[in-house]
């Protein structure tokens, strides 16, 4: 299994506060160059490490989690449905549309 988007997720939640490497290491009392490894995919965090992690960058673990596990693809789904809500009524037919479409066309 490749836990290298564990990694990947990290650096784009700590860009997304813009964080350094540096300024995420500080806020979880770890080594900016352990950080770096993370984001990576050289090292793969303990548990304990990563919900330090995730807690300092105020992100869930599925969030981070996106790219290795499956149920992550139940929550995207949940997240895509609660956006299309959101969204107008024009607009939600048009997503339909392609959607219907789309599932019209893929292959079984």
């Amino acid at each position: 299994m490749d836990f290298s988007d564990i990694g990947f997720q990290i650096r784009a939640k700590r860009k997304a506060k813009s964080w350094s490497q540096e300024k995420l290491a500080e806020e979880v009392h770890l080594s900016a160059a352990y950080i770096g490894m993370i984001e990576r995919g050289e090292k793969i965090p303990t548990l304990e490490t990563f919900s330090v992690i995730a807690n300092a960058l105020e992100a869930s673990a599925d969030e981070l989690l996106s790219g290795v596990i499956s149920a992550s693809h139940e929550a995207r789904m949940s997240k895509y449905a609660e956006q299309m809500r959101s969204l107008d009524f024009k607009s939600q037919r048009v997503l339909q549309e392609i959607i219907e479409i789309f599932l019209k066309n893929y292959p079984k």
